[in-house]
């Protein structure tokens, strides 16, 4: 499977949005957009408002971050404002998953679940088998540019394996400092999508199409020490 590409918006140069959003609507499999509350986590990040004015520029997936204490309060509006995956933390919606996801799946959009790194997967079995995204976290949320914890490796090759195991289709997507210095660990371990901010992306060059070159040579050269060491 191709790895798929989601750049996190609240690290892209706003001042240059237009610009930015040219080109990511050209290479980007998904818009990465998180909504903070400041309670969840101690950050305010962007806005249902935000996910309408960019809508009408792209046709990129818009894939959106519930970082938020009360998720139901965000899913009506995000939904209107034109999202295509919702995803709130488990965390936030065990007292009344099933309710939350039928509400996401009312307004024909797809079910993501975020993994903080200390919950475990078990936390989401019963289920894991309705969800179309799930989410790893390899940092505490919150915040851009926090180190890796690799710890979250054997999460993600657990999800890895009961998907083949179950049958399941969700695909495993990774949050939190995917790089040049992660990406071959990431891909071993199974990651299927990779959420790209400032250090994997949009700090690579000043030129948003150069910086995408290079994370593609990145990689793709993960991928070649991969073929090499199996």
């Amino acid at each position: 499977m191709r790895t798929l590409i989601s750049p996190s918006l609240m690290c892209m140069n706003l001042m240059e949005i237009k610009h930015q959003l040219s080109v990511l609507d050209k290479r980007a499999d998904f818009l990465h957009i998180d909504i903070m509350d400041g309670h969840y986590v101690k950050n305010i990040t962007l806005s249902p408002f935000f996910i309408e004015q960019i809508r009408p520029h792209t046709q990129v997936a818009i894939d959106v971050h519930l970082m938020v204490e009360e998720p139901t309060d965000f899913i009506e509006a995000v939904a209107k404002a034109g999202a295509d995956y919702i995803c709130p933390h488990a965390e936030t919606i065990n007292k009344d998953a099933f309710r939350v996801i039928n509400q996401i799946r009312s307004y024909n959009k797809k079910v993501g679940i975020v993994l903080n790194p200390a919950t475990p997967v078990s936390f989401i079995h019963h289920y894991i088998h309705l969800v179309d995204k799930i989410t790893v976290m390899t940092v505490d949320p919150g915040y851009a540019g926090q180190p890796f914890i690799p710890e979250m490796i054997k999460k993600i090759e657990e999800l890895r394996d009961l998907k083949a195991a179950n049958g399941y289709s969700y695909l495993i997507e990774i949050d939190g400092s995917c790089n040049q210095r992660t990406y071959e660990k990431l891909l071993n371990a199974g990651a299927e999508v990779l959420i790209v901010g400032t250090s994997g992306l949009f700090h690579l060059h000043e030129d948003l199409d150069s910086a995408w070159d290079l994370m593609d040579r990145h990689i793709s050269e993960a991928k070649g020490a991969l073929r090499e060491s199996a």
